[in-house]
């Protein structure tokens, strides 16, 4: 067992309290670690160290190419310890080992790209109705606090820091107290590299103390959060303290369409690859299936059918297609969810319950769920589940497939299955999500934007809208005439 510590002002400490916290395996049980439990205390001292970092230290005399050069050496250190970051990863999350070095190594190049794109922040010159040289600057923002989730505690680390380091800015980290590991094995690795002390700070501890500290102070000038909506809009009336920038990337329901027309075999392992990768702890994740009456019946028994081939087991097992959940607590909120679903009339037809096999019994696992006689109303079709838990309903026209995919508080993903290009285009369209796909569902890509619409958050993350997020406008006249201005 590792015991960890916080990465503060350059310096690894304990909490000022003292107190840690013990971190098992979600697939067994056994403990994986212990870190340090923050408090507002701790947070404080982070964001000091961010504070003098970005006011007095030499990271504001960093030039964008110097800045780009240390990102990419980043990106190649976590290349060279992707294998044991990927191991690290399982243990803390649950997740199946080929989707962790999937992760690893988009982190890897998310750092990447931010790297080549801190060279390439413009401004512009403008012509003005007076004899003047008047441009545009782009700024860092100042301290950024960045709340990160857990279920993909490196690649959301990588999400938050690539754009803002790129731009100038220091950081505050809080990974998700219950997957905190990779986040800080990260800490190392920047350090290593050359990264300045209090350029990034990483304080592990519960949202409530560390969080809201660094939502509330005056000392930060921008937070980022990656989670769910309730926890979102308590980040946004905090952040009022000093009007931050807020950027929120929350919860979804999406909607994956499957039309009569689509490739059979391709939308039913997109409906079930959408549903159930990463055990359906995904924000992006296709809980609502939608499909054409017509083919329902045979498209859902082609799900069950296939239901077989989603080995359930410890993450670290090869075979292994779907992990457990990331805590006892998590499990038991999906679980009443399954019994609400049958409660309100949903029928199940594949899962519902913890495998029997007795070499699970020690993890927080459960198989994979589909429900069908979903009523749009019934809140497992309304709510954000966050597990392995699939709610099938039909449609018949493609209006109405576009009206059930919107009848959402979310506005996240979507994908649309069909052969037809024009249906693709005139549905996409239509439905009203930040991230959309045909014929496919879960890619994600550092070079687009991620974000979404209504109730799933404000803001854009990833692309050049991701490091827009970190940057500052600043107006600059210089007068060209050298007589008296000659108003008094």
């Amino acid at each position: 067992m590792k015991r960890y510590q916080m990465l503060i002002g350059g310096n690894w400490v304990d909490s000022v309290s003292g107190q840690t916290r013990e971190l098992r395996d979600p697939a067994n049980g056994e403990i994986v670690a212990t870190v340090p439990e923050a408090s507002r205390e701790d947070a404080r001292a982070a964001i000091d160290a961010a504070r003098a970092a970005f006011d007095r230290g030499p990271w504001r005399k960093t030039t964008a190419l110097e800045r780009g050069k240390l990102l990419f050496k980043l990106a190649e250190a976590l290349t060279k310890e992707a294998d044991a970051l990927a191991r690290l990863e399982v243990q803390s999350c649950g997740k199946p080992l080929a989707e962790a070095q999937f992760d690893v190594a988009d982190a890897a190049n998310c750092f990447e790209f931010y790297g080549g794109l801190a060279t390439k922040i413009a401004g512009e010159t403008m012509n003005v109705p007076a004899n003047s040289l008047s441009f545009v600057v782009r700024e860092p923002l100042g301290v950024c606090g960045q709340i990160i989730p857990w279920n993909y505690p490196l690649l959301m680390a990588a999400w938050k820091l690539g754009p803002a380091l790129a731009a100038g800015n220091t950081c505050v980290l809080k990974p998700s107290e219950l997957t905190p590991l990779t986040a800080l094995e990260l800490g190392r690795i920047l350090t290593e590299v050359g990264f300045p002390p209090g350029v990034v700070n990483i304080i592990t501890g519960p949202g409530a103390g560390a969080g809201e500290e660094l939502a509330e102070s005056p000392r930060v000038d921008k937070v980022a959060f990656t989670g769910g909506t309730v926890t979102g809009r308590k980040i946004l009336h905090a952040s009022a303290s000093n009007l931050k920038k807020v950027t929120l990337e929350l919860g979804g329901k999406n909607p994956n369409i499957v039309f009569a027309d689509a490739d059979f075999e391709a939308a039913v392992d997109g409906a079930l690859f959408g549903a159930f990768a990463n055990q359906g702890e995904v924000c992006s994740a296709g809980s609502r299936l939608l499909v054409e009456r017509s083919i329902h019946d045979r498209l859902v028994a082609g799900m069950v059918e296939k239901i077989p081939r989603v080995k359930v087991g410890h993450g670290l097992d090869p075979a292994t297609k779907m992990g457990p959940l990331v805590s006892a607590a998590h499990r038991e909120k999906v679980e009443s969810y399954i019994r609400i679903g049958v409660e309100e009339g949903a029928r199940l037809v594949c899962g519902g319950k913890r495998p029997a096999d007795p070499a699970l019994a020690g993890g927080h696992f459960l198989e994979p769920t589909i429900f069908v006689d979903v009523k749009p109303s019934m809140r497992i079709a309304r709510e954000e589940i966050f597990g392995p838990v699939l709610a099938v309903l039909p449609f018949d026209t493609e209006e109405e497939a576009i009206a059930l995919a919107n009848d959402t508080e979310y506005g996240l993903a979507a994908a649309v299955w069909t052969k037809n290009l024009t249906r693709a285009h005139r549905v996409i369209r239509e439905l009203r999500a930040g991230i959309t796909w045909v014929n496919t569902y879960h890619p994600t890509f550092n070079e687009m934007p991620w974000g979404g619409y209504k109730q799933s958050g404000t803001g854009r993350e990833l692309g050049l809208y991701g490091i827009e997020a970190y940057l500052e406008t600043k107006q600059v006249n210089i007068n060209l005439d050298e007589a008296p201005l000659g108003w008094y």
